[in-house]
């Protein structure tokens, strides 16, 4: 039972003072960031919020929890803070925000109750009444996600609704009783994508120091503790995944069937299927860094994933450039020669590493993509190029390596070639 006579603001404090001497080592992290507490949040109901700096809270719905109940959802909202959910994961919510949400928290839910729910310092809200008449029955748990990331979970969720993701969301995911999780909390993704790059950036400058403050103090950070932290660093992905989902949501556009282009996994038995396809997808390019750190096998292995993603998005055409200083070779595929890319495309440069060159190249041919995905090792001096439309670039055993524009996927070559 909590005490009468204190106040909510008395009572959110003492959980996070709890929480220090609980875990020292999120203590940095736990002071990052504003708190409020709200009756609403960008005019409309909630529960809790946070836009990966800064929190809100209900205060209605937090007024109706015990303690180790609010305990629960202060490191919630911490935890998707610590894992950079609202800028990792942003482009899953262009492809559908709710089962982003709920993607996220079934992830954060089972790790928050497998280390501190046995012990009951934390306990999930359950069948909550708050404010006008607002209810929340169960957090989104289920023992089955055990270990999975957001993605995984995501695409999980996404083929339980099927593929437009719009059927009920409740459907994707359970409950360790078989009832149906709900989603917990707000992820203020407009707010992540309001900050300004200067600002995201010193975001994660104070994210990553507080974390390595805070297992500092904890005395973590030498026998075995350090590879905890590393992850916390840098969130390990799939680069598969990621590249699959940012080419879907950048190229995602008015779906629909069309018999003008068969689907050619139903050719072989003698069906003229037909395809599902984006309407506004012209053109795809891969651009390969040929520098000496990047050989064929490297190469190869972004033109099949780029390949691979080819059947989801289905341009007319497929453009490949190879690149040192200069662009060394080019290579165009409209879509029905998807299957013979692999086996025809060749390889060449070797030289030093120049980026510029590729947009000048597009420019000067007038080719103009939706959407380039770069393979570079990021070790070059000068500028990034200047590009006009989406990029994405997937570096190689380089995590130093920032551009000032575009999307990243930082990758070892281990998990690269193996991955």
């Amino acid at each position: 039972m909590f005490q009468v006579n204190m106040t909510l603001e008395e009572r959110m404090s003492r959980a996070t003072v709890a929480w220090m001497r609980k875990e020292p080592a999120l203590a940095g992290v736990l002071m990052i960031g504003e708190t409020y507490l709200e009756k609403t949040f960008r005019g409309k109901e909630f529960t809790a919020c946070t836009n990966g700096r800064d929190e809100w809270y209900c205060r209605s719905f937090m007024e109706a929890l015990n303690d180790p109940q609010i305990r629960f959802v202060k490191i919630h909202e911490v935890y998707h803070k610590m894992y950079r959910h609202p800028t990792t994961w942003g482009h899953l919510s262009k492809i559908n925000p709710v089962l982003a949400n709920m993607a996220m928290d079934y992830v954060i839910d089972w790790m928050i109750m497998e280390a501190y729910g046995k012990d009951g310092f934390v306990e999930m809200p359950e069948n909550i009444a708050y404010g006008d008449g607002q209810f929340f029955s169960k957090c989104c748990y289920d023992p089955q996600f055990a270990g999975w990331d957001t993605a995984k979970v995501f695409w999980h969720l996404h083929r339980e609704l099927g593929e437009d993701g719009k059927g009920d969301p409740g459907n994707g995911g359970q409950n360790g009783d078989g009832e149906t999780g709900q989603v917990f909390d707000e992820i203020d993704f407009d707010g992540a994508e309001e900050m300004t790059r200067e600002e995201r950036q010193e975001l994660e400058r104070e994210i990553d120091e507080a974390i390595r403050q805070g297992a500092l103090v904890a005395g973590k950070m030498g026998s075995g503790g350090n590879r905890d932290i590393d992850e916390l660093l840098q969130p390990k992905i799939d680069w598969r995944e990621a590249f699959r989902e940012w080419f879907t949501a950048t190229c995602a556009g008015r779906d629909q069937s069309t018999w003008r282009r068969p689907n050619r996994r139903y050719l072989a038995s003698g069906h003229y299927m037909p395809s599902q396809i984006s309407e506004t997808v012209a053109s795809v390019h891969c651009s390969n860094d040929m520098s000496g750190s990047i050989g064929d096998a490297e190469a190869k292995i972004m033109v099949t994933e780029t390949v691979n993603i080819c059947e989801t998005v289905f341009p007319d055409e497929l453009h490949i450039t190879y690149w040192d200083t200069e662009v060394c070779g080019y290579e165009k595929y409209d879509n029905t020669e998807l299957d013979t890319v692999a086996e025809r495309t060749k390889p060449v440069g070797g030289g030093g590493t120049d980026p510029t060159v590729v947009p000048e190249f597009l420019k000067e041919k007038d080719i103009k993509p939706e959407a380039t995905v770069v393979l570079t090792d990021g070790h070059f001096w000068g500028g990034w190029g200047d590009w006009d439309h989406p990029v994405l670039w997937v570096i190689i055993d380089n995590k130093g390596a920032k551009p000032p524009f575009g999307s990243v996927i930082h990758v070892s070559r281990e998990d690269f070639m193996n991955g």
